[in-house]
C-alpha cells in the first residue's frame, strides 16, 4: 500500500483529497496544527500535529520516511497574526523539496489560477514562487492550480459569496467586470488521486477550471438560486471606496488573528479575475472539471446551508456590538464611579466592597469587550461576558432587588446580551 502525506489535511481542499485518497485505497497520514481540527474533519486518516513552516530540514526527512507520495494543500490568503505567506508557500516548500532531494517522492502541489511571481497579491506571488522551487529542485512533481473552489464545506471567500447570496431581497452589485471559473472541489480530490497514482505525467503544471468564466453578479444569483431563495427585488451597487474602506478594516483585523475573506487581497483577487486554462490538464489525459451548474448540482442545498449563509454574516455583527457595549460599559463607569458608587452607597453597602464592585467591574467589562475582538480569545471571552452577566444579576438580587421592578428594566436587559453572547460561543470554530 502507497504511503501519502498531505499537507493542510484538514482544509477546505485537504480534507477532500485525504478523503478521496483514503477511499483510493492509499495509506494517509493528515499533517496540521490543530488538532480540534483534525478530528472535526472526519478524514478517517491519521495525524501528526505539526506547525508545517517549522519544520527542518532534518524533521522532514524523517517524517517522509518511507512516503511515496506528499500532496501539499497548505495556504493562507494572507500576511496575518497565525499566518506568514512567505513562510507557508516558500520556506516550507524549500525545506520539503531538500529534504526529498536525491528520491523518487512525488510531490503533488495545490496552487492557484493565476499564480505568478508578476501577480498583483503577494499571495499569488508566494504561491508561485513555491511553484518554482518545485519545478527546478524536485524531480518527481505535479501541480495543479484550482480556480475558484466550491464545496459542501465553505470558508473564506465561499462562505462569504453564500453568505452575500443569500441576503434578504437584496443581491449586492459589485466588481461586473470581474471574470471567475469555479472548480468542484471532487475535481480537485480527483486530479490528486490520478497524480498519486502516476497517471499524471511529472511535469504537468495544470490549471484546474470549468471551461466558462461568470461575472461576479452572475455567480452571486446562481449561487442565490441554488440556496432556494428567489430573485433579488433589489440590486444594490457597491462602490469602490466602500470596498477599498471595507478591506483596509478587514486588513487590521487580520492582525487580530481573523482571517476575514474581505480582506485586501481576496478582493484584489476577485477584481483581477479568477481563470484558469484547463488545456494543459487535458493534455495530460485529466477528466474535465464539472461546470458551475454541474457542480451546484451536486452539493446539497438545505435548510441548514442557508441558516449557515446566514449566520456568517450575523456572527462578525454580534461580536461588534458585544465588543461595543462591553467597552462603553466599562469605560462609561470608569469615567465617572462616583455616580454608581452612589447607587450602592444608598443600600448601605461598606465602603471598600463598593470600591471594589465598580471599579473590578468596570475594567472587567473593558476587558472582555477588548478580548473578544483577538481571535484566539474571543470563544472564552463569550464565555467569560455569559458569567459575568450572571454575577451581576446575582449580585443584583441579594443587594439591589428594588432594580428588577425598574421600568426601564436595567437588570432584564442582561438577558439578551448573555444570548447573544452564548450565540457566539456556539458559532465560533477553530480551524
Amino acid at each position: 500500500m502507497r504511503k501519502i502525506v498531505v499537507l493542510g489535511g484538514y482544509g477546505l481542499i485537504g480534507s477532500a483529497c485525504m478523503k478521496a485518497l483514503s477511499k483510493a485505497g492509499f495509506e494517509v497520514t493528515g499533517i496540521g496544527r490543530s488538532m480540534p481540527s483534525a478530528i472535526a474533519s472526519d478524514a478517517g486518516a491519521r495525524w501528526l500535529i505539526r506547525d508545517i513552516p517549522s519544520i527542518s530540514v532534518a524533521e522532514w526527512q524523517e517524517l517522509l520516511s518511507g512516503v511515496d507520495v506528499v500532496v501539499n494543500a497548505s495556504g493562507a490568503l494572507q500576511d496575518g497574526a497565525r499566518d506568514d505567506l512567505t513562510a507557508i508557500h516558500v520556506t516550507a516548500i524549500a525545506r520539503l523539496v531538500d529534504a526529498a532531494s536525491g528520491s523518487d517522492l512525488r510531490i503533488v502541489q495545490i496552487s492557484a489560477a493565476g499564480a505568478s511571481e508578476n501577480a498583483s497579491t503577494r499571495f499569488l506571488q508566494t504561491k508561485a514562487k513555491g511553484d518554482a522551487i518545485i519545478a527546478s529542485n524536485a524531480r518527481n512533481w505535479v501541480i495543479l492550480r484550482p480556480a475558484l473552489v466550491l464545496s459542501q464545506d465553505a470558508y473564506g471567500g465561499t462562505a462569504l459569496l453564500r453568505a452575500a447570496a443569500a441576503l434578504p431581497a437584496v443581491q449586492p452589485q459589485l466588481l461586473p467586470k470581474t471574470r471567475i471559473q469555479t472548480v468542484y472541489v471532487g475535481d480537485i480530490a480527483r486530479a490528486a488521486v490520478a497524480a498519486a497514482r502516476d497517471e499524471v505525467p511529472s511535469g504537468t503544471i495544470a490549471d484546474l477550471a470549468e471551461s466558462e468564466a461568470h461575472s461576479f453578479p452572475d455567480l452571486l444569483a446562481s449561487v442565490r438560486k441554488w440556496q432556494g431563495y428567489p430573485p433579488a427585488r433589489f440590486r444594490v451597487p457597491v462602490p469602490d471606496l466602500l470596498l477599498r474602506t471595507v478591506a483596509r478594516c478587514a486588513d487590521l483585523l487580520g492582525h487580530l488573528g481573523w482571517r476575514s475573506p474581505l480582506r485586501s487581497t481576496a478582493l484584489q483577487v476577485l477584481r483581477d479575475g479568477v481563470r484558469g486554462d484547463p488545456g494543459a490538464w487535458d493534455l495530460a489525459g485529466g477528466p474535465p472539471c464539472h461546470s458551475l451548474d454541474e457542480t451546484l448540482s451536486r452539493l446539497p442545498s438545505s435548510r441548514q446551508e442557508r441558516a449557515f449563509a446566514r449566520a456568517y454574516l450575523a456572527l462578525p455583527l454580534a461580536i461588534g456590538t458585544l465588543s461595543l457595549f462591553w467597552l462603553l460599559s466599562g469605560l462609561i463607569t470608569l469615567l465617572d464611579p462616583l455616580r454608581a458608587m452612589a447607587l450602592l452607597y444608598d443600600r448601605g453597602i461598606v465602603s471598600w466592597l463598593v470600591a471594589a464592585t465598580v471599579i473590578g467591574g468596570a475594567v472587567a467589562d473593558v476587558v472582555l469587550g477588548l478580548a473578544i475582538l483577538w481571535r484566539p480569545w474571543a470563544k472564552r471571552a463569550a464565555l467569560g461576558m455569559i458569567g459575568l452577566s450572571a454575577a451581576y444579576l446575582a449580585g443584583s438580587v441579594l443587594t439591589a432587588p428594588d432594580m428588577w421592578a425598574d421600568p426601564l428594566g436595567p437588570m432584564v436587559k442582561v438577558f439578551p446580551g448573555m444570548a447573544l453572547a452564548a450565540v457566539v460561543w456556539l458559532l465560533m470554530e477553530e480551524r
